[in-house]
């Protein structure tokens, strides 16, 4: 994506030193400012006063992550990434889409970034810092609130001259080739992103979401996008990649860990409550991989493996992710490691499989067994002395005990 270069100001910025208590209180109240900034702006900016338009989502999300873009760079002034620059361009071109004014554009911006400075000259004259220092950072939030409404009046502007519809089947079919297995050839990815005007990150995570995907033709399917016609619009964050009409419906979140730019508040935007699973971050070849396993996290909290509700990360997961990767062989592994107990009845053998799986993790250690199943002491000892004599020596063996945890991890699950 070209990024515009700002005019009018020196490329010097004021050399300044942020005190990290300051730093500290502008990123908690990024939440509060981000709610206090959307309700300015609809109330000054007559284009977005109306909730609830297929762009609101747009409003909110990109509030967020210009906010925490913003405080970025006021707590960091060294640091000459062009990510405010790449997500406003985005936000501009999406406001041409939406059919905005620039005119509405551009006071949103203002008026969001005017809000923000005196909350944060207020949290500054709070915190009793040096007058000197409160005007340094004024001029350096007045410089960025610069540099950004070209940037969206740049985006915009390319916006105007570009024919929507084809840039949606670019980007389409540049995530095809990012989610394709095999990958396609880097070469290639880079030729699809200049004509999808997307920028080449180093490393993506991807997200599925529960639900039918986006109805076509005579389809009576309950579409989750932007403007569809069943409950919330479906918000896409700024700069990721979007297929609403695959099954599941999926995102391709570009640098997901690097500047905040996609924060839980802004995947909980895009998801409006519905079960979603957050794939593991990893390289851009690697972005089918991300696919595959929150895929797979998915479909395990539809069965009540993992948890069902908001959003799941499966960097949280891993183990349960790896243990189900291959559930015929898992349940091979159970069906071994577990079979001394098929000559106890069915009512003792869970309370056997339970204590054994508390003993196991918890190191032979009998108080904290009984802690964790509420019984007592000797009700533990009781049982082991039953393990003990079904189990022998595997008890003691440590390859025998890793797949007694994995049989009985699964068949707890």
């Amino acid at each position: 994506m070209a990024l515009p270069t700002p005019h009018g100001t020196p490329d010097d910025r004021p050399a300044v030193s942020v005190p990290p208590r300051l730093a500290r209180c502008l990123r908690d109240q990024l939440a509060s400012v981000a709610e206090e900034v959307e309700e300015e702006i609809r109330r000054q900016v007559p284009d977005y006063a109306q909730p609830g338009e297929s762009v609101d989502g747009r409003l909110r999300t990109g509030v967020v992550q210009a906010l925490t873009l913003f405080v970025d760079r006021v707590c960091d002034p060294d640091d000459r990434s062009d990510a405010i620059a790449a997500t406003y361009y985005e936000i501009g071109w999406n406001a041409a889409l939406a059919g905005r004014s620039l005119d509405a554009l551009q006071s949103a911006v203002r008026v969001g970034g005017l809000h923000a400075w005196r909350r944060m000259g207020r949290t500054a004259d709070e915190l009793g810092l040096d007058p000197a220092l409160v005007s340094t950072l004024g001029e350096l939030a007045f410089r960025t609130v610069h540099e950004v409404t070209e940037a969206a009046a740049a985006g915009y502007g390319e916006a105007r001259l570009s024919d929507s519809e084809e840039l949606e089947r670019r980007r389409r079919s540049l995530l095809d080739a990012l989610l394709g297995e095999p990958p396609a050839p880097m070469e290639a990815v880079r030729q699809l992103a200049h004509g999808a005007r997307w920028t080449v990150p180093e490393r993506v995570a991807v997200v599925v979401f529960a639900g039918e995907p986006y109805a076509e033709g005579g389809d009576e399917r309950k579409p989750y996008v932007n403007g569809g016609d069943a409950g919330e619009p479906f918000a896409v964050p700024v700069g990721a990649l979007a297929d609403l009409r695959a099954h599941p419906p999926r995102l391709l979140l570009p640098d997901p860990e690097g500047a905040g730019r996609f924060g839980d508040r802004a995947l909980g935007l895009a998801s409006r409550g519905r079960p979603a699973a957050l794939g593991p971050t990893v390289p851009l070849a690697a972005a089918a991989r991300s696919l595959r396993w929150a895929t797979r996290a998915l479909r395990l909290a539809e069965r009540g493996v993992l948890p069902g509700q908001g959003l799941l990360r499966c960097a949280d997961h891993l183990s349960t992710l790896l243990l189900y990767d291959d559930e015929a062989l898992l349940d091979l592994l159970a069906a071994r490691a577990l079979r001394p107990l098929d000559a106890v009845p069915e009512a003792q053998r869970a309370r056997l499989r339970e204590t054994l799986l508390a003993w196991l993790l918890g190191g032979g250690n009998v108080p904290e067994v009984a802690t964790r199943l509420r019984v007592h002491p000797q009700t533990v000892r009781y049982r082991l002395r039953q393990l003990e004599k079904l189990f022998g020596d595997a008890l003691n063996d440590p390859g025998s005990r890793l797949e007694l945890i994995l049989a009985l991890r699964s068949a707890a699950d």
